[in-house]
């Protein structure tokens, strides 16, 4: 695929923010990739452009019947000054899962990889260079075409925006607290929760809302059918070291197969820990807090890597997890996972690419 390049002018280049105070999603890139689809003539129209609103008509299929998918990784600013990307062929893979699942084309994922580095080099001086720091990249993909009436639609618009940003949550790297919710459901297998696709973010607000006045940073999902079993964070798949076993939910169609999540079995697995993918209660995660076999939750994702959990509430019973400190586990993953992702440390793996 043909990709053009189109350099913002000079004078209209944006002041770029303190890195100190960046906070997530406030400041986006001078540059964006686009590239557009016709059913019957496939992508076409790729380009590397300044960034700029995009125009759609008022009867645009995604405004009315939700097409839209998205993805989430991280451009790195290593001790080398050089540039990093951690895992992002997976990230257009699941892209591609998420499309097909919602019934939109799938990108070409070669292509795309090419466009995302040329993105990112143009505007690498936008990847910051404060520590923890990071560029946040999002593709994303809407139905376009103008139209009323329930069928995927026959034109779609990709784009991919970044913007630099600071730790997710306000907490940084330090134990969150975490409401469990069994009034609201997020998925249910054979619906749409194992994709990025903005409806389920949609659906989880009200249950975000009302978490955050009671001082909880966010919520964690129950399952559908009975709200019993654990799914998975708002923003992260969620594991659970009890005893000498990490626990984490398995992949059976309502949660999302998280990249990190993948990352951190991996990682744990040759590390010599007893890793286990099954179904756990949240009264099983009680009672081991209870016996105090709970040593430490946290939560996997591109936003935060890794965020510990020092609370949680159900049903207004409080469990405090390591005395509300960041766990051993939980600290070693973060270390190794920011290390790999900067080019610090070794990656056996093969996960870092160099921009």
């Amino acid at each position: 695929m043909d990709i053009r390049v189109k350099k913002e002018a000079p004078d209209l280049l944006k002041t770029k923010p303190d890195e100190n105070s960046l906070g997530f999603g406030q400041h986006m890139t001078d540059h964006m990739f686009v590239m557009l689809y016709d059913e019957g003539i496939g992508w076409h129209d790729a380009a590397v452009q300044p960034y700029e609103n995009f125009s759609l008509d008022p009867a645009a299929m995604v405004l009315h019947y939700g097409q839209a998918i998205f993805e989430g990784l991280k451009a790195y600013r290593g001790n080398d000054d050089k540039i990093y990307l951690f895992r992002p062929t997976e990230n257009l893979k699941r892209m591609n899962a998420s499309a097909a699942r919602m019934c939109m084309p799938e990108i070409p994922v070669d292509a795309v990889y090419d466009a995302l580095k040329k993105l990112v080099a143009l505007d690498k001086d936008w990847v910051p260079r404060a520590d923890g720091a990071t560029l946040y990249i999002r593709p994303t993909m809407v139905a376009s075409e103008a139209g009323l009436g329930v069928r995927p639609s026959r034109q779609y618009i990709f784009f991919i925006i970044n913007c630099p940003v600071g730790a997710y949550y306000p907490e940084g790297f330090n134990p969150v607290k975490i409401f469990v919710t069994d009034k609201y459901v997020r998925a249910v297998a054979g619906g749409v929760g194992n994709v990025k696709t903005a409806g389920n973010y949609a659906a989880s607000i009200m249950a975000a809302v009302e978490a955050q006045k009671l001082g909880y940073t966010q919520v964690l999902w129950l399952d559908a059918i009975e709200r019993r079993y654990i799914e998975e964070v708002g923003t992260m798949n969620i594991f659970f070291l009890i005893g000498d076993e990490l626990i984490t939910p398995p992949l059976t169609g309502s949660i999302l197969p998280g990249i990190t999540r993948d990352s951190v079995l991996r990682l744990t697995k040759d590390w010599g820990l007893k890793v286990s993918e099954k179904r756990i209660t949240i009264d099983e995660v009680l009672a081991a807090n209870e016996k105090g076999n709970l040593r430490e939750i946290f939560g996997t994702g591109t936003a935060a890597v890794i965020s510990p959990v020092g609370e949680i509430n159900y049903k207004d019973q409080i469990c405090t997890i390591n005395n509300g400190k960041t766990g051993e586990l939980s600290q070693k993953l973060f270390d190794e996972l920011q290390a790999i992702q900067n080019g610090s440390s070794a990656d056996p793996y093969g996960w870092v690419v160099e921009v």
